[in-house]
């Protein structure tokens, strides 16, 4: 049967909308949470600036709880607390609250990753120097870790258009949910093979620009 593209463009267009919709909102929002808790759990550490064992006790166990759970079964997990705070646990903006929840643990463990590079003199000589915990992240331990924080949210970008695709379990629409209902499950393989190839696309321009941002901030 030959595919109807005149029916399916629109559609078409719609996804790819909700797609870049869900994957830059989850960004924006996770990336903040995400940047927050890593540079928690790495200032709380043992010997960190603001060293608290019980609080990064609870911040360590929060990540490795969250950051595990395949995609879809957080979706089911967290049904009643979507329920809650959004008011539905069907649509774009249930899976959007789900997929800012998973993104905000895995970027947390990305930045304190990057974070633990930095040179521990640095930070002595600017502690010993007077400079306060606030002022030494903002200034000197973020902008030192940018180069690496920057490749490791590009990868955060890349999971994040991977499990936009999973959306469409619970309604959300998106590019992944365009491929199944209108490729897979008619044998529409073309329809499938685009969305695909679009993905693929949006996923290496992402890839290039994460490149060349980096490399622009470790030549400084």
């Amino acid at each position: 049967m030959e595919t109807d593209w005149t029916k399916l463009r629109p559609i078409l267009f719609e996804s790819i909308g909700t797609t870049v919709y869900l994957v830059g909102v989850t960004f924006v929002v996770a990336g903040l949470i995400g940047l927050v808790l890593g540079t928690a759990l790495y200032t709380t550490r043992k010997g960190g600036l603001l060293a608290n064992a019980p609080i990064h006790l609870v911040l360590n166990v929060l990540v490795n709880l969250v950051r595990p759970i395949p995609f879809i079964i957080l979706l089911a997990a967290l049904g009643p607390v979507t329920l809650e705070v959004v008011g539905t646990t069907i649509g774009s903006e249930a899976a959007l609250f789900v997929m800012i929840v998973a993104a905000s643990f895995g970027i947390a463990r990305i930045v304190e990753q990057n974070l633990v590079t930095v040179d521990p003199g640095v930070i002595e000589a600017a502690r010993a120097a007077g400079a306060g915990p606030l002022r030494i992240v903002l200034t000197l331990l973020i902008p030192e870790a940018l180069g690496p924080l920057i490749l490791g949210y590009t990868f955060v970008v890349i999971s994040i258009v991977d499990i936009s695709a999973m959306a469409g379990t619970v309604g959300g629409g998106g590019l992944g949910d365009f491929a199944i209902v209108y490729g897979y499950q008619q044998f529409q393989w073309e329809v499938t093979l685009v969305a695909v190839l679009i993905i693929i696309a949006g996923v290496q321009a992402v890839q290039f620009l994460g490149n060349w941002l980096a490399r622009k901030v470790l030549r400084r």
